[in-house]
């Protein structure tokens, strides 16, 4: 089927430019791609959020028909990859929303945030408030890094300065999810499970790789990877390339160190090429912690990066001979050319765009392609929403979800991503009741 033309009319409406700032710091970069390496391995993590991680009820409102609990934590980020995130984000801040009577167990589903959704009465009004009339499930909103009270001062409205700021996202919320799900467990609540519609289902999805127990995930509207997303899809043209490609070619830190920090080599990388082979060497923890330091090198002693079986590996893999790095656009190696360090020079090069693209795809799949992490412990409690013509989150060209998680479920609906949005609501949330009824019927116990 064909592109949304919905989707492709609503973004041109949208005139504000992403990443106006650019790729981010080349040394946040590599911290952030380090820190992937970590906690891309469930078992690398399990000591990284202690089950009893301090979190904090400051307000409680009454509503007719639940009770809204205003919280706080502070972000584990912050004391692993210490400066990473943004003076605004450090404070997590979530609402709780409860029914005022159970009507079996204590379900309760946690809701990230998707493009632009900042604060809570999004998710509040369109999914907590009728899943607890419908089905008597309460809901956690956790505002994301980069949003409502979290958004630094200098950001406009959702646009991230930096494509580092989506990376640094993504850390901050699989380690923020994990502290509430540990918070709910120890309160009592259960069945736990997540989701999230758009971005929020990507990270959504990358937060439940992380979780070491059976979980429910239904992911809407989102894929295996956001490179797609930024490359392909009709946020690309919103996309500062402009910005992008002019520090790519003057700061050679990007193409000759920061590229050959790029792990994932699957079936859709840049990278692949059917000649080449991958050495996986240890990572030099770069700015990170000394607690996380420690724990790290401590579980890798004897083993590779990610234990077989843990993390999806797919085939194809990439040499680094001492003195090269990986030139995107023609896909082989090649040796940096001292010449050609004049920034107006490089600037001029026809093939730029192209290599920058790459890059972007390159970065992007590093830190949120799926095949990049664990595998979740169930994937038969997976349901995926997905719309059929939905022109930001093309599914062409990238390993699909069921590829990646074998025995999730993918459910199609007809239209795009904007249509979805706003007319799918209550398909979701058949999808989240699906997800737990499969987990109860599966896992009496756990209850």
């Amino acid at each position: 089927m064909g592109l949304s033309r919905l989707d492709v009319f609503y973004r041109r409406l949208l005139l504000t430019k992403l990443f106006i700032g650019g790729w981010g710091k080349p040394e946040d970069l590599k911290r952030i791609f380090e820190f992937r390496k970590i906690i891309a391995d469930r078992e690398k993590c399990k000591s990284l959020v202690p089950k009893d991680y301090p979190v904090y009820i400051s307000k409680t409102e009454e509503l007719s028909d639940c009770l809204v609990h205003d919280g706080f934590f502070f972000s584990p980020l912050e004391h692993l990859v210490p400066g990473i995130l943004p003076s605004e984000a450090v404070k997590a801040r979530f609402q709780f929303i409860v029914p005022k009577k159970w009507q079996k167990n204590k379900p309760v589903c946690i809701h990230l945030a998707g493009t632009g959704d900042h604060h809570f009465w999004r998710r509040r009004t369109l999914m907590a408030r009728p899943m607890i009339k419908e089905a008597g499930m309460a809901s956690l909103l956790l505002e994301n890094p980069y949003y409502g009270y979290r958004k630094p001062k200098d950001q406009l409205r959702s646009c991230l300065k930096n494509v580092s700021d989506l990376f640094v996202m993504g850390g901050a919320l699989i380690l923020e999810s994990t502290v509430l799900l540990h918070w709910l467990d120890r309160e009592g609540y259960g069945p736990l499970g997540m989701t999230g519609i758009s971005m929020g289902g990507y990270m959504a999805s990358l937060a439940v790789t992380n979780w070491p127990k059976p979980i429910p995930l239904v992911p809407c509207l989102s894929w295996s990877t956001a490179s797609s997303v930024f490359t392909m899809g009709v946020l690309s043209k919103a996309v500062n390339w402009t910005e992008l490609e002019k520090q790519y070619a003057i700061n050679s830190v990007y193409e000759e160190e920061i590229i050959n920090l790029l792990e994932y080599c699957g079936a859709d990388s840049f990278k692949m090429g059917p000649d080449i082979v991958k050495t996986v060497e240890s990572p030099e923890l770069l700015g990170l912690s000394e607690t996380l330091r420690v724990s790290v090198e401590s579980s890798s002693r004897g083993s590779v990066l990610r234990p077989e079986g843990s993390v999806f590996r797919p085939e194809g893999t990439v040499l680094r001979p001492e003195g090269t790095v990986f030139h995107p656009s023609s896909r082989k190696p090649v040796v940096p050319d001292p010449a050609q360090s004049d920034g107006a020079a490089k600037c001029c090069r026809p093939s730029l765009h192209r290599e920058s693209i790459s890059f972007m795809k390159g970065v992007m799949d590093e830190c949120t392609h799926m095949a990049n992490f664990s595998v979740p412990v169930d994937t038969s409690l997976i349901i995926v929403v997905q719309a059929r013509e939905d022109a930001y989150v093309p599914r062409t060209g990238v390993l699909s979800l069921p590829e990646i998680w074998p025995g999730c479920e993918v459910r199609y609906l007809n239209g795009g991503h904007i249509s979805a949005y706003l007319f799918k609501q209550n398909v979701f949330r058949r999808a989240i009741y699906d997800a737990f009824n499969r987990f109860c019927e599966k896992y009496p116990s756990l209850q």
